[in-house]
């Protein structure tokens, strides 16, 4: 069992009443709600974060599951996106691009993949449908 914390903090001010930080292992995050809410869209907002937390789970697991079979990542990025129907998601598409040293085949690279989706912590949380699609 593990325990994870994060401050949050409402710093409402005249042209922001949505304005709040997240604090993150010693980092601060200037926060609102999302545009369409009334929000800053130079803020991150809460539905962009849980978004992104999908992706760095995917993307950390994807890299312990490589570097365990001595495949070498280059680089990793992903675009993810996540969909709502107005009230709840209903879907959160990750795209990751990982480029390699050296040619794993194209099996492995969908295994890793699979068994990054498979241990990923938040995704395996959600109640949202969230689908890996790998980019070229």
């Amino acid at each position: 069992m593990s325990v994870h914390h994060a401050q949050v903090r409402w710093d409402a001010d005249r042209d922001d009443l949505r304005a709040h930080t997240v604090e993150l292992a010693g980092q601060t995050l200037l926060a609102s709600s999302a545009p369409e809410f009334g929000g800053n869209p130079e803020k991150a907002d809460p539905e962009e974060m849980f978004v992104a937390s999908l992706s760095s789970c995917h993307m950390l697991w994807f890299l312990a599951l490589a570097r365990a079979e001595r495949v070498r990542v280059a680089s990793y990025e992903d675009e993810p996106e996540g969909t709502m129907d107005g009230t709840r998601f209903t879907r959160v598409v990750l795209r990751p691009r990982v480029a390699f040293d050296g040619d794993p085949d194209g099996e492995q690279i969908r295994s890793l993949h699979h068994r990054a989706h498979e241990r990923c912590f938040i995704a395996n949380t959600v109640s949202c449908l969230v689908d890996v699609e790998p980019q070229r």
